[in-house]
């Protein structure tokens, strides 16, 4: 469709061109000529642009949120070299290049009625305390949006009140998070059902894509806004 309107644009102007320059029989000498070409090049430059370049959505996810919705992509960690990212409303809340992610299980709270980021954190499940994320856990206020990804190892020292605290958070997977295992997920406190965004992959060494680590999950959607 974008071609075709192209092509009928660029048949207008010319014949337009045509039409004018005959009735009032236009002679351009060279340099006017190319002034003119160049300018013809720039329209129809700017037209193959337009018609040929796909729309962006907020974070880069494939299609616009609805109102009342707030857009969100987020990804775990390749092996434990590259960290993961989360983006909420074309914000990246968490990333390698911003330097705010570790080992372990990372987290980023967002304001369930604005989108507005609250906080974002990293909790060394491998060689760490899980005391500490327990407490976090227990400090988020309802209403809040939870995003999580793993990185590296996000299990080895959960427990099962971790494990519980996050399911409260509308996590389906937790209970069957292990070593090494890649997972987002997406959730919320006070949620009063399962949430829809999860994506969890086993670390199994006859199907992983690195050597002791499986392949990276990614995941995109709209969250809901929080209504009153």
């Amino acid at each position: 469709i974008g071609a075709a309107k192209l092509v009928v644009v660029i048949a207008i102007f010319l014949l337009t061109f045509y039409v004018i320059s005959q009735v009032f029989e236009i002679k351009m000498d060279a340099n006017l000529g190319h002034i003119f070409g160049i300018a013809v090049f720039k329209v129809l430059f700017h037209f193959l642009l337009t018609a040929t370049k796909p729309p962006r959505y907020k974070c880069g996810i494939s299609k616009a949120c609805p109102e009342k919705h707030f857009a969100f992509k987020m990804a775990s960690g390749a092996a434990n070299v590259v960290g993961p990212k989360i983006c909420v409303e074309d914000n990246v809340l968490m990333s390698g290049v911003k330097n705010n992610v570790g080992r372990g299980i990372n987290v980023a709270l967002v304001n369930g009625k604005t989108g507005e980021p609250i906080d974002t954190k990293f909790f060394d499940m491998w060689g760490g305390d899980v005391a500490p994320f327990i407490e976090f856990l227990k400090s988020i206020q309802d209403g809040t949006i939870v995003l999580m990804g793993t990185y590296d190892d996000g299990a080895t020292k959960l427990n099962e009140e971790a494990r519980k605290l996050i399911a409260e958070l509308g996590s389906t997977s937790i209970t069957n998070l292990g070593f090494r295992d890649n997972w987002v997920f997406c959730g919320g406190k006070g949620i009063k059902t399962k949430s829809p965004f999860e994506q969890h992959i086993k670390n199994n060494k006859d199907t992983n894509k690195y050597e002791g680590w499986p392949e990276v999950v990614e995941m995109e959607g709209c969250i809901p806004q929080k209504q009153d």
